[in-house]
């Protein structure tokens, strides 16, 4: 089951950000400086007392002039609303109870998400505490006092959350359908391709019970095996602002990707592969999904016998971090090549769930140690010990080595790459964990 989505609301300068940072701590589990994801991040992996979730910021809704606060605001909490499992609206305990906190708080009252209010700034219970009492008047239940800055009451404050996930959240997933996400940026044609599929394979179409959010739950079967897709198209809201189209269509594909076990990302052929095509690759590839990248309106494409040779590489360029994707050229509306998205699906699922011996692994680990040396640092040498598979979807592997501090990024990107030599593993990322041989974390 899909881990429950937490969503951070407020009006401008009440602290969203801090309070984000604060909850997300250390636990941020997205790969640094992955090339494709905004270094502004906006969403993150969190564990509170064995109980793991996403943790969203909706923020960005400063305005660029005053006639559009209100409306930015409201874009901004109707995203959580929709979104969210639970949400942590917050608001400011020294500039106290506003006309806009109000406003917000009747759009959270009157929707079914749980809500837990948090009055931020509270650095001094001695000085603030009775200023909280203020806010019972938004009548969404008792106020959550704590400091974003000093982290303080933020145990209390993921309490409260906690209390509103659901036991099926956080118990695995025992549904064995390939679940497949349609993400991409407005107007590719996801939904096209959903409906395409559905025609094509003449099979029941139903709300699947359990679904939380309002991304669309699809049923198609194809010879014989159902996949469950997951429609992210038409969940945007038009706005004046680019960013809050961006940030929206973010939102989205996280909720999308969480429940998914493969993605498909759509690119529009006619406009090529975009920097915010990258950044929605890049929050499938952070999350270990099986990914397909499928070129649609193949079709309306003028192609000469190395259209897509060029295209491939392109393609590759841009998502460099990624070069594992399985790529397919297709058109929903002719329906070319639809049928082989099965296959490729099929096949990156396979390699999601394939495990290597520790025997073979161990092969080809010193045959890669043997053709290129390891690196040094003032005269010490990283040793590898020892390569062992320990979890599928994706496939992960720990490496004992004698010094963490040795094992450079490039060096574990050439072992990935001996080891996709042996095995292929196309369409899924692999993961490394690089432990010494004491087993002790730094």
């Amino acid at each position: 089951m899909s881990k429950p989505i937490v969503a951070i609301v407020g009006r401008p300068n009440v602290g969203k950000s801090t309070l984000f940072n604060a909850l997300a701590g250390e636990t941020i589990s997205i790969v640094k400086d992955t090339p494709g994801v905004t270094r502004d991040r906006i969403y993150a992996d969190c564990t509170w007392l064995n109980m793991n979730f996403t943790l969203i910021d909706t923020g960005g809704i400063e305005p660029d002039s005053k006639d559009i606060i209100l409306s930015q605001m409201r874009e901004q909490a109707q995203i959580a609303i929709d979104t969210a499992d639970v949400i942590v609206f917050i608001v400011d305990v020294r500039q106290g109870l506003v006309d806009s906190d109000s406003k917000v708080a009747d759009m959270l009252r009157r929707s079914a998400k749980p809500v837990v209010l948090a009055v931020n700034k509270v650095d001094s219970f001695q000085k603030y505490g009775n200023d909280v009492y203020e806010f019972y008047n938004l009548g969404i239940g008792d106020p959550v006092a704590v400091s974003a800055a000093s982290r303080l009451g933020i145990g209390d404050l993921l309490d409260e959350v906690a209390k509103h996930f659901r036991a099926e959240q956080l118990e695995e997933e025992e549904d064995e359908r390939p679940r497949v996400a349609i993400v991409g940026k407005p107007n590719v044609g996801k939904s096209s391709i959903i409906n395409k599929l559905i025609g094509a394979n003449r099979v029941i179409v139903s709300d699947i019970a359990g679904t939380t959010r309002d991304a669309v739950d699809t049923e198609v079967v194809h010879d014989g095996t159902e996949y469950v897709f997951i429609d992210t198209a038409g969940l945007r809201r038009k706005s004046r602002i680019k960013e809050d189209l961006e940030r929206y269509s973010i939102i989205r594909t996280v909720s999308a990707v969480e429940r998914a076990d493969v993605v498909v990302l759509v690119i529009d052929a006619a406009e090529g592969v975009t920097e915010q095509d990258a950044k929605i690759a890049g929050i499938a590839h952070d999350r270990g999904k099986g990914i397909i990248v499928a070129v649609n309106k193949w079709d309306a494409i003028e192609k000469t016998d190395k259209t897509i040779y060029e295209y491939t590489k392109k393609i590759q360029d841009t998502l460099s971090f990624m070069q594992y994707a399985e790529m397919i050229f297709i058109s929903a509306v002719t329906g070319q090549r639809l049928a082989k998205l099965f296959e490729l699906i099929d096949v990156v699922r396979q390699n999601q769930n394939m495990r290597v011996s520790t025997g073979v692994l161990n092969e080809i680990m010193m045959e890669a140690v043997a053709l290129q040396q390891p690196p040094s640092d003032k005269g010490k040498r990283l040793k590898l010990f020892y390569m062992t598979q320990v979890a599928v979807k994706p496939p992960t592997f720990v490496v004992f080595v004698n010094d963490k501090g040795l094992m450079h990024f490039s060096y574990v990107r050439y072992l990935e790459n001996k080891i996709r030599e042996t095995f292929g593993f196309k369409g899924t990322a692999l993961k490394f964990l690089i432990r010494e041989r004491s087993g002790k974390e730094q």
